[in-house]
């Protein structure tokens, strides 16, 4: 199969996966009138730039997770912040997987693994910064500093719980999936 194609073809699939994970399994967290949730969305990204490289990867979780956003009327205003953060997520992950660990290059299962789970904190934890600042300042702008204040606490929290949340989950899901996609030749291109 051509590589553009398949590349394009897993790309469209994780988008789909991380709009279905965002939409359907997350639990919302509604605190004054504010929302946020707990969710495995970022997991997705985080496997789609380890597949995929940071860019494709990135783009992937940004398309599906803004489609989940756009959809839910407590989420759309949160389009544009999505789009960044997890474009973030999947270029800071696939850097560090691919960039510096050179995951691809490598057989040695203990080598992947230190890059795989360095790529998940790093990209995560940019997240963890990004989404609730963002938020902070969109919030500031358009409610005023009390419900700025409140709202970013939460959010804080929040990112962090999905931050850990999927860093276990994308580390795991990868470090099985990866013999089967090295055995297929799945996402495992020069990126």
């Amino acid at each position: 199969m051509n590589q553009k194609i398949q590349k394009l073809t897993l790309c469209a699939l994780f988008a789909a996966l991380s709009y279905v994970v965002f939409t359907f399994l997350q639990m919302k967290i509604h605190v004054g009138g504010d929302t946020t949730s707990i969710h495995l969305g970022n997991a997705v990204v985080v496997i789609a730039a380890l597949v995929l490289g940071g860019p494709l990867g990135g783009l992937a979780g940004a398309l599906g997770m803004t489609i989940g956003d756009l959809l839910d009327p407590v989420y759309i205003t949160y389009a544009p912040k999505t789009v960044i953060c997890k474009l973030v997520i999947g270029l800071i992950a696939g850097f560090i997987a691919h960039k510096l660990g050179k995951i691809n290059d490598s057989q040695d299962r203990s080598h992947i693994f230190k890059w795989v789970l360095l790529s998940a904190i790093f990209g995560l934890l940019a997240n963890v910064i990004l989404d609730p600042t963002i938020g902070y300042f969109y919030k500031l702008l358009i409610l005023g500093k009390p419900a700025a204040e409140v709202s970013f606490k939460i959010n804080v929290a929040a990112s962090a719980i999905n931050a850990v949340l999927s860093i276990i989950v994308s580390v795991l899901v990868y470090m099985e999936l990866y013999p089967i996609l090295r055995k297929e030749h799945l996402g495992l291109q020069k990126v």
